[in-house]
């Protein structure tokens, strides 16, 4: 089993930045992929960030190419999800998730931190 903990949400204006941590412990040498999701009100849950665990290899959502950064620190098997250029429209609730089976559903996933951008 993987436990994954969240923290870093928060308020911030338009423009600005915000960095949030997924601390994975236990199996984690089991994990293939960990990504960030994000659900607003009213929508429906999507990915914006996925990272390979052992090839660091990344991939985006169009919507947050260029703003968001997604990285992981090897010696604490934490990932970070850097957020700029933070735009109204990024404010959801974010999760992040791991991924065991290439290909297969996301099975573990961090209790959410609310993520809020005014305008």
């Amino acid at each position: 089993q993987v436990q994954l903990v969240e923290s870093g949400g928060g308020l911030v204006q338009a423009g600005g930045s915000l960095r949030l941590s997924c601390a994975a412990s236990g199996r984690t040498f089991s994990v293939n992929a960990m990504g960030w999701f994000r659900q607003a009100p009213g929508k429906e849950r999507e990915i914006v960030a996925r990272i390979k665990w052992s090839s660091l290899s990344t991939t985006y959502a169009d919507s947050v190419k260029g703003r968001f950064t997604i990285s992981r620190d090897n010696g604490k098997n934490t990932v970070y999800l850097q957020m700029n250029s933070l735009k109204p429209e990024d404010t959801a609730v974010y999760y992040c998730a791991a991924q065991v089976v290439p290909g297969g559903p996301y099975d573990t996933w961090g209790q959410g931190t609310q993520v809020t951008v005014s305008s």
